[in-house]
């Protein structure tokens, strides 16, 4: 029980820290407040805050662009109407006392409201600026006009905790023309003052190449005078050269005679060597490429017969596991008819055994009814038993060798043929004929014995005669 209460414990302070942890992204100000006075800030960092006593706000510090249009003409300080359109990148400033205000004025507003918010501050500070300069600073210093305008709206700016981060101004328009007539006329002036100033460059240009003309021909004048002066050095150290250059030329000539000479004697030794060992090594690589040749002649030769008797060999294996599965078919084949048969016999011998025991029942069942009735008539005498008998006996027979009438086909092995069955049959008669002895003591072949034997005394007697 202690256990449940410390892990229930436990996990109720988990679901409060977790619930209470807060990480700040670095484009947004968490703002924690609810106990005490002093909020507390968080951007780009972790914190914590109070479940349920505490909540969090959160201002986004992206930049937001805003276009800031006159919405009717402003007249500047010399009383021309214009409208101007420009565009300014504000964000919620960063800084811990910004930031207060702006959680003061700006929580839970949303983008759009503060747009518009901004877009009306800076209109208003636009139009102040644009009254106090004129047409011509306006359009030829929009940076500094741009700069007075951020100036003048950064304190407004500040008290709402915003932060302009520029502004520029993107055009300027007058109904009445004054923008455009103050470039023409700035170009007529830049074309006269183009003019006036090509004038002079043409004049100060003839008066220089005059100057410079004049100044020329005197230094060509002393520059021709000190070639000559230079030529005529020049051609006397270029005779005193030649002479030193032909002497120096015909030693050379024969000093290079000479070295031509060995040279030639040292190229054809050497080529003499070079064409003997490219021969030598012509006819090494000939006898190497005979040899690879030879043995690759060999190795195909030898590849080509261990394939041709991989291939019989694999082949007479093949033949041999054919003729052993068609051996083995062919043995099974023979067991499975052998079974087949040997099956069909036993169920033919044991259905034969089967009626034969039937009928030596039913044999017996008849013995036992012909004794009984052998007993009733025992007084009849023994010619009355006999006729009974042989009156009873056909049927007997008759019903041993019907189960053999209704049998198609008959598999006997050993001796077995048609005198065998005949004498089984006799045979079951005979059992009869014993069994009736042995139960009712009277010898049936006894009695046919006698009774033959007097009917043929009889016969031999003479017949009695008759009176007439």
């Amino acid at each position: 029980m202690e256990f449940i209460i410390i892990g229930a414990v436990l996990l109720v302070l988990i679901l409060f820290f977790a619930s209470g942890y807060l990480k700040a992204p670095p484009d947004t100000a968490y703002i924690i407040s609810g106990l005490g006075k002093k909020r507390r800030i968080l951007i780009g960092k972790a914190g914590f805050r109070v479940p349920f006593f505490e909540r969090v706000d959160r201002l986004s510090l992206r930049v937001m662009q805003v276009d800031v249009k006159t919405s009717e003409a402003v007249p500047t300080n010399e009383f021309i109407n214009v409208s101007v359109d420009g565009v300014a990148n504000i964000k919620i400033s960063s800084d811990p006392e910004a930031l207060k205000l702006a959680s003061e004025s700006l929580l839970g507003m949303r983008q759009q409201e503060l747009i518009s918010l901004v877009t009306q501050v800076l209109e208003g500070n636009m139009r102040e600026i644009v009254g106090s300069v004129g047409l011509k600073e306006m359009v030829q210093d929009r940076q500094g006009v741009a700069k007075k305008i951020t100036e003048n709206v950064v304190p407004d700016m500040k008290k709402l905790g915003i932060e302009v981060v520029n502004f520029n101004i993107q055009n300027f328009k007058d109904a009445a023309g004054t923008i455009e007539n103050m470039g023409i006329d700035n170009v007529e002036q830049i074309r006269k003052n183009a003019q006036i100033a090509k004038a002079n460059a043409q004049r100060d240009i003839a008066i220089a190449t005059a100057k410079a003309q004049e100044e020329a021909n005197a230094v060509k004048v002393e520059s021709e005078k000190k070639i000559a002066e230079q030529d005529a050095a020049l051609a006397v150290q270029q005779a005193d050269m030649k002479v030193k250059a032909d002497t120096k030329k015909a030693e050379a000539d024969a000093a290079y005679s000479i070295q031509q000479e060995a040279q030639r004697k040292v190229i054809e030794i050497a080529k003499t060597n070079a064409d003997i060992a490219r021969r030598e090594k012509e006819a090494e690589l000939a006898e190497k490429d005979i040899a690879i040749k030879e043995r690759e002649l060999e190795a195909n030769i030898k590849k080509q017969a261990d394939a041709m008797k991989y291939q019989s060999e694999k082949q007479a294996e093949a033949d041999l596991i054919k003729r052993q599965r068609e051996a083995d078919a062919k043995k099974y084949e023979a067991l499975q008819a052998a079974e087949a048969k040997k099956a069909e016999a036993e169920a033919l011998r044991y259905a034969m055994e089967q009626e034969a025991e039937g009928i030596r029942a039913k044999g017996l069942a008849e013995a036992e009814a012909i004794e009984k009735k052998a007993e009733a008539q025992k007084k009849m005498g023994e010619a009355s038993v006999l006729e009974m008998y042989l009156t009873a006996l056909p049927e007997v027979v008759k019903n041993a060798a019907e189960p053999l009438s209704r049998t198609d086909k008959i598999v006997m092995y050993g001796d077995g043929n048609s005198t065998k069955v005949v004498r089984d049959v006799m045979s079951s008669a005979n059992q009869i004929m014993e069994g009736m002895k042995e139960s009712t003591g009277i010898d049936l072949s006894s009695l046919i014995a006698g009774f033959a034997g007097g009917r043929a005394a009889l016969g031999t007697q003479p017949e009695a005669p008759t009176e007439e």
